[in-house]
């Protein structure tokens, strides 16, 4: 793959619907993805807020098997593959592959801590070592508020010596822009893709020669998240940037994921996308609402988005 068939742009950490028995429901899944696409998002599917550290490797698989069955395109997504087990990982990482994914997103091993910088080269190595396939396309991620273990440069370095084409770029998650600036400088020149894990960080990242960004509310709020990526060079971006915020600042009031979903249930008209698993609950009807006012006062829509479940 060369460096201009890289995904690139806004990508979103897909939010998982369930039913009532809490099994991942693909019709609702499967509609969300595609009216993303149609909003000109990619698909981070098994993210952070896809509560993907709360489905099982089987249910991944078989919730990205209803996305190809749904001739959803592989080429629009980079889904979430990094588990604490190995072999987990190296599973998720080939039906990925094999299904002509554009990438994967890789949490390190996560459940111990202070790991040392060689038991994480070995992890990453052991991964693309046993996929053994030449079409493998790893963004690490780096995410150091949840996993606790995170991504250096250090590490960056030793991995693109060893595996120069297996390592495509990384999102920084660690909400500190001065981080992402240090991998930017260290390596985007070497095509390496940096993506910012706030859409808060868009026009800093795109300035400084980013990727993008993978973003929560890229869920709820892609096609001006997208706006933004097309016209940073434009004269009006920094109030992009600043719209962008307050929707952010809105739907992130609360916990994030139970948020977004009580945001797509309201505006898809559809009380089902309020399910989480636990130990997640849901918001209570008052911080629902809350977040629903705020939004209403930035004339924040959803275009398109009941469509897309009505026909799901």
């Amino acid at each position: 793959m060369s460096q201009t068939e890289r995904i690139k742009g806004v990508l979103s950490p897909v939010v998982t619907p369930f039913n009532e028995d809490l099994s991942p429901d693909a019709d609702r899944f499967v509609a969300q993805c595609q009216w993303l696409i149609s909003q000109n998002c990619g698909l981070a599917v098994f993210g952070t807020n896809s509560e993907a550290n709360s489905l099982s490797v089987n249910e991944r698989i078989a919730l990205m098997d209803s996305l190809l069955s749904a001739d959803v395109d592989p080429k629009r997504m980079m889904p979430g593959t990094g588990c604490c087990a190995l072999t987990d990982t190296v599973r998720l990482t080939e039906h990925a592959v094999k299904a002509g994914c554009a990438g994967v997103l890789m949490l390190p091993p996560f459940y111990y801590k202070g790991v040392s910088e060689d038991g994480l080269f070995r992890s990453f190595a052991e991964v693309i070592e046993r996929v053994g396939d030449s079409r493998l396309r790893i963004y690490l991620y780096h995410i150091p508020p949840v996993a606790v273990v995170g991504i250096t440069t250090k590490l960056v370095e030793r991995l693109l010596k060893a595996y120069p084409t297996a390592i495509a770029g990384m999102k920084d998650s660690s909400g500190d822009w001065n981080n992402t600036k240090l991998f930017l400088d260290a390596f985007s020149k070497q095509g390496f893709d940096v993506f910012v894990g706030s859409e808060s960080f868009l026009l800093a990242n795109m300035r400084e020669g980013g990727a993008g960004c993978i973003s929560a509310t890229a869920n709820v709020n892609p096609g001006p998240i997208d706006k933004l990526y097309r016209e940073w060079k434009n004269a009006g971006a920094d109030q992009q940037q600043k719209d962008l915020d307050a929707v952010r600042n809105a739907t992130g009031q609360y916990v994030m994921i139970p948020a977004l979903k009580a945001v797509v249930a309201h505006y898809a008209k559809d009380p089902a996308w309020t399910k989480v698993r636990p130990p997640l609950v849901e918001l209570s009807k008052e911080q629902a609402s809350k977040v629903i006012s705020d939004l209403e006062k930035l004339d924040f829509a959803m275009p398109g988005l009941g469509k897309q479940a009505a026909t799901a």
